[in-house]
């Protein structure tokens, strides 16, 4: 499953999405250093596999979801 990556407008959380749009949840940054990916919709099955809580990076929190969809995560164009 190929998701896409969006950065929100608050700058700290990228929303994630798949190819049809629907909302499959949002990487956070919680504190510097530390990301947390908390899914949404289709996506709470597909990563409720993910153990770790926090990530130090975004890329290696979406290398996650990458490994548990088996999938690609692709950071949307600004507009």
């Amino acid at each position: 499953m190929d998701i896409t990556v969006t950065t929100m407008p608050d700058g700290n959380s990228w929303g994630l999405t798949d190819l049809l749009g629907r909302d499959m949840g949002r990487v956070t940054e919680t504190r510097p250093g530390a990301f947390m990916i908390q899914p949404a919709g289709n996506a709470m099955e597909t990563l409720a596999a993910i153990v770790s809580p926090s990530y130090a990076s975004l890329d290696d929190a979406l290398a996650a979801i990458e490994e548990h969809t088996r999938g690609v995560c692709r950071r949307a164009l600004p507009p």
